[in-house]
């Protein structure tokens, strides 16, 4: 079992609104991706919440981990910059802020081979208490994958630090492994900091996308860099979270560092070709893998 942890929102763009929240795109990219996958989140007692229970039921993803609670449904303005870059506008106080530990996410998380989590939900404290009691229950071996998406204010030196200690898969974009290696005294080339990321905090992977100029991935032992394939791009909402899903996908179910890398990099780049952060993967996207 794979789970997301975190928020869950609308994505409101100027043409309507779809799901989102990386930990809820994790967990459909991966769901889609042949893991038995769940999302921990929590909406309000409203009527976007209702509809977006609704909608993920639609889309096959199981919504028994899903609290509701008195807190509004979350929402994000999202807005198109250049090159179709998204700029989010975060509302705050919601209830992916309050999701509580309870009897139902104790019995499972034993069952756990995966759990994503990043630094927005632990923006409220009552999330942030959550997140680390799951992260404290889970079994041995299962892979703790910190996608850090620094997001507006919400963030601090004490999550990062603690986040990455506890994680095995650091995934990070190039804009954020400029405001890590700051925070952190991290110095060198690109890959040289990657590379003491992995060092100083023994991790598995680090995980590094860089857009249109490709990415690449890290473990002690082993690198893998590919170019991003050309798309005519929609927008990039949820492609990280595609590429981390599909990546863990791969890892759990045998592939070997390439492999899972040219699955991730096909993944992002139809999330970039399509609409929103979680449609549908056509049915022969890995076919040629």
């Amino acid at each position: 079992m794979v789970a997301g942890i975190g928020e869950l929102l609308w994505d409101i763009f100027q043409e309507g609104k779809k799901p989102g929240g990386a930990p809820a795109n994790f967990a459909f990219h991966a769901s889609q991706s042949g893991c038995n996958a769940i999302l921990v989140s929590a909406v309000g007692n409203d009527e976007l919440g209702r509809e977006l229970l609704s909608t993920l039921n639609r889309l096959n993803l199981n919504i028994n981990y899903i609290q509701q609670n008195d807190f509004p449904t979350g929402t994000v303005t999202v807005q198109r910059g250049e090159n179709n870059q998204p700029r989010y506008t975060i509302h705050e106080n919601t209830a992916w802020d309050n999701i509580r530990f309870n009897d139902g996410i104790q019995k499972i998380t034993g069952q756990f081979e995966a759990v994503c989590f990043g630094t927005l939900g632990q923006r409220n404290q009552v999330s942030a208490k959550t997140i680390q009691t799951v992260l404290s229950s889970l079994k041995p071996g299962c892979l703790k994958i910190f996608d850090i998406n620094l997001r507006q204010h919400y963030y601090t030196p004490e999550v990062i630090e603690l986040s990455l200690k506890q994680a095995d898969i650091f995934k990070l974009n190039d804009e954020e492994l400029k405001v890590v290696s700051e925070m952190l005294g991290i110095a060198g080339t690109e890959e040289e900091q990657l590379n003491q990321l992995v060092v100083r905090y023994k991790l598995k992977y680090v995980v590094y996308t860089l857009g249109a100029n490709g990415s690449l991935i890290l473990s002690a032992d082993e690198k893998s860099f590919l170019n991003a394939p050309q798309v005519k791009v929609a927008d990039t909402v949820g492609a990280g979270d595609s590429f981390i899903a599909v990546f863990t996908a791969g890892i759990l179910q045998g592939d070997n560092l390439k492999t899972a890398h040219q699955k991730a990099d096909k993944a992002a780049a139809f999330v970039c070709s399509q609409n929103g952060a979680c449609p549908v993967f056509p049915p022969d996207l890995f076919q040629e893998l």
